[in-house]
């Protein structure tokens, strides 16, 4: 798996309220997002783009992100413009860290709230020792299944096109890598968890498969990026703070 290290005091292209001028995003700046409830990736590269932009008196800038979040999802988002949009690699690739509440006890097709309840589940059988216990062959590397309601490609269409229209596909698993996983709280039928986990895990289909092990079912009802391998979200600014910064920051 791989992790990251970068000595953020000395890098240079990393967003600095206090130091960073606005010409700096043209060569290349990395910006540290807490992306909001409900707002997609897109929405949040947008954003930063015209902030970027209307304060540049510029019309077209290069801004991506390294790592994408779903709508239901808040936390950290790696921002890149300019020349920096060349590391993204660099942190798709990185360790990714979550918490992570889970639903013993139902379904849905999503596996989060997305889409409404399709089963139920008794949960009368789970104590947290038995679930601690299920959780360890989680550990290390498994395969795993991806969501039907995802953005992979299935001939040639994403597989959440299929999925809203109620078709079936079929998704290979794929070897993931979870490294860490802590239980911050059991109160059934809600439990909730610290993950740590490689590039290409879905904890929508952890939740899933968490589920299954404990001979119920689950889903995702809240998720938080905690971290991009060094990067945290501590670090992180809001899109509103970013806009206020940017707009008014001068050198």
């Amino acid at each position: 798996m791989a992790i990251i290290h970068i000595d953020m005091q000395h890098d240079k292209t990393l967003f600095n309220p206090v130091e960073s001028a606005p010409e700096d995003f043209i060569g290349g700046q990395v910006v540290l997002i807490d992306k909001p409830l409900w707002w997609t990736s897109f929405d949040l590269v947008r954003k930063c783009r015209n902030v970027i932009t209307q304060r540049l008196k510029v019309k077209k800038l290069k801004v991506g992100h390294a790592g994408t979040l779903d709508p239901l999802a808040t936390g950290l988002m790696i921002i890149c413009t300019g020349k920096a949009t060349k590391r993204i690699s660099e942190w798709v690739d990185a360790d990714k860290e979550y918490v992570a509440t889970i639903e013993l006890g139902r379904t849905t097709p999503s596996f989060d709230l997305e889409t409404e309840t399709d089963a139920t589940f008794p949960t009368g059988h789970i104590t947290r020792e038995s679930f601690e216990a299920s959780l360890r062959n989680f550990l290390g590397e498994t395969q795993q299944t991806p969501p039907l309601f995802s953005a992979k490609n299935v001939q040639g269409k994403r597989a959440y096109s299929f999925a809203r229209k109620g078709l079936e596909v079929e998704l290979p698993a794929k070897p993931i890598v979870i490294s860490e996983l802590e239980v911050i709280r059991f109160d059934l039928p809600v439990v909730e968890l610290r993950m740590r986990c490689s590039k290409g895990a879905y904890v929508r289909a952890f939740a899933r498969d968490v589920g299954i092990a404990n001979q119920s079912g689950a889903c995702l009802i809240k998720l938080r990026r905690t971290a991009i391998g060094d990067f945290r979200v501590e670090q992180a600014m809001s899109p509103e703070l970013f806009e206020k910064t940017v707009g008014f920051n001068q050198r």
